[in-house]
């Protein structure tokens, strides 16, 4: 056959929004939108939301108002927390549907506006979460020359008066710390550098987050950057642009992304030096010992290499055998502990309730942990056998999914990382983090909306989330969203895993019955936004011209 007889193939038609609900531009005015919401409510000053930092006394922000100018309205922050933290999660759905419908964006620029999110999000004082005093309190005690594992902030402030303590808040204040050596070491940082100031203490602590957050995501974008341009603008939209974790991470000040970003430097390695790999991820669990999880996924990838499983296990037992065992094994003693503990807004919290009122306190925890672990066991049962595999980017040519130690190890994560957030009994949308960065590299399938569902329900049931006096009508309604409305979300989440698993070529998340039948001719997008819909040509008849037979291919 002739250049001139072959078949010409068509581009693909230009990308061109046909609805508001598949339009890159309504997703990126409510990403944008959503940020701009929350600094509002920050620049008002302390209220429900925003945290009271005490008097300030350099330039250096958090910036807002004088206390005195305003006094905002506790129902007024608040709805406007909810509206950012839901129109932020639609806004992500629309962008991913936009993705899947042909809208390609410069990831430099998506990296960019994500880089000024977070900017834009420190400038003002930490928001719903009072966590980050408690980081600053565990830097002082540490300045003090106490060691902030064995004594609580109460034993100080509850005899003395300390100018850094006294601005803590309940419920944390007799708790030892249950962070790992290096995230202790930044909030001694954090005290070192802000003096005995807790506003300029807690913008070091929020420099401490967010400056590992980004690292983290560019790092990702790097890993992502021999991938196809929709695969690099999923890894930005689901990392550096992503307003659900802007929010559940950045916004609270708080630590995940501190053992995140190690734990990313060494996937990097893990094709060519296992040792580093192992390095990393065990510099990240001395920040914080929950991303031991990435540690699993390499393990696993590794399992059939001896090798190079003992070289990764050697990495990773440097940092940690250093830090819990020589020089502070009382921190890993607190962060077993902490696993005892039970969140509201989780799936447990209305069974424990219910259980508390039969068998009591002691057994109830009993149970609801039992329960947990079998429910953790078929997750991932159930993800392992329905979470896509796709090679991760930078894999040699014709290296197959199941045999690239990156993809095994970061599928791997996505599905322990996700069965646990999703059914631990103590869980919060920060958690997340770990996930997310996982989930931006290889196929998600129905996991990118699950993750949205979840972190934006759990990230609202802690609005307000502090232990401070407000309105009993607003009382009433974050009680409401708390328990019972975020514990069904998080079931029905278990659920449409379960139903994922059951029917996986089913489009809706929690449909139960058969899909109706699609006609030969689709012009209608999929409603759940896993891509645009194929024209489905019949097949050729025999002697049919050669194009006909391409186009039907």
């Amino acid at each position: 056959m002739s250049a001139a007889d072959q078949p010409v193939v068509a581009d693909p038609p230009a990308y061109r929004p046909v609805s508001w609900h598949r339009d890159h531009r309504v997703a990126l005015a409510g990403i944008i939108g959503a940020t701009v919401l929350q600094v509002i409510v920050g620049i008002l000053g302390p209220s429900v939301i925003t945290i009271t930092l005490g008097p300030r006394r350099s330039p250096l922000p958090p910036w807002y108002l004088p206390e005195g100018d305003s006094k905002p309205n506790e129902w007024l922050v608040s709805l406007m927390i909810w509206a950012a933290i839901g129109i932020g999660a639609a806004a992500l759905v629309i962008a991913l549907r936009a993705l899947a419908d042909g809208w390609r964006p410069r990831v430099r620029r998506l990296a960019a506006l994500g880089v000024g999110l977070v900017t834009a999000t420190i400038l003002v004082p930490p928001l719903t979460s009072a966590d980050v005093l408690m980081y600053a309190a565990y830097g002082r005690l540490q300045v003090t020359g106490r060691n902030p594992y064995q004594i609580t902030p109460a034993d100080i402030f509850r005899g003395q008066y300390d100018p850094v303590m006294h601005w803590t808040e309940r419920p944390w204040t007799d708790t030892p710390s249950v962070y790992g050596p290096i995230t202790s070491w930044t909030q001694l940082a954090a005290n070192k550098l802000g003096g005995t100031n807790m506003h300029d203490i807690v913008f070091w602590l929020q420099l401490f987050s967010a400056v590992p957050f980004v690292l983290a995501c560019l790092g990702v974008l790097l890993i992502a950057r021999t991938a196809e341009p929709e695969r690099r603008a999923r890894a930005a939209l689901l990392t550096i642009a992503n307003p659900v974790l802007i929010w559940a991470v950045v916004a609270g000040a708080h630590n995940e992304a501190l053992s995140v970003v190690f734990a990313v430097a060494g996937i990097m390695f893990i094709r060519k030096n296992p040792f580093l790999a192992g390095l990393g991820i065990g510099i990240a669990g001395c920040a914080k010992i929950s991303i031991g999880i990435w540690g699993l996924g390499m393990v696993w990838a590794y399992r059939r290499q001896p090798k190079q499983l003992f070289l990764i296990c050697l990495g990773a037992a440097i940092p940690m055998v250093a830090a819990y065992g020589l020089w502070e094994p009382a921190a890993l003693q607190r962060a077993v502990r902490n696993g005892g503990l039970i969140s509201t807004g989780g799936w447990v919290n209305p069974l424990f309730t219910l259980l508390v009122g039969i068998v009591g306190t002691g057994t109830a925890k009993i149970i609801v942990g039992i329960l947990s672990y079998i429910l953790l066991g078929l997750t991932v049962f159930f993800l392992s056998r329905v979470l896509p595999w796709q090679t991760a980017p930078g894999a040699e040519s014709g290296v197959e999914a199941k045999k690239d130690p990156m993809t095994v190890a970061l599928r791997t994560a996505v599905i322990i990382g996700t069965a646990w957030v999703c059914t631990s009994i103590y869980t919060l949308s920060s958690y997340d983090l770990q996930v997310w960065m996982a989930l931006a590299l290889i196929a998600g399938g129905k996991l990118d909306r699950l993750l949205v569902v979840r972190g934006a329900v759990l990230s609202a049931a802690f609005v307000p989330g502090r232990a401070i006096a407000f309105g009993a009508a607003l009382e009433w309604t974050a009680a409401r969203v708390r328990d019972p409305i975020s514990p069904i979300v998080q079931m029905l989440v278990l659920v449409a895993i379960f139903l994922w698993w059951k029917w996986p070529d089913r489009r809706p998340l929690w449909l139960i019955w058969r899909d109706k039948p699609r006609t030969a001719v689709d012009t209608n997008p999929p409603e759940d936004g896993d891509g645009p819909s194929a024209e489905i040509t019949p097949e050729p008849a025999e002697g049919a011209d050669p194009a006909s037979k391409v186009a039907a291919s």
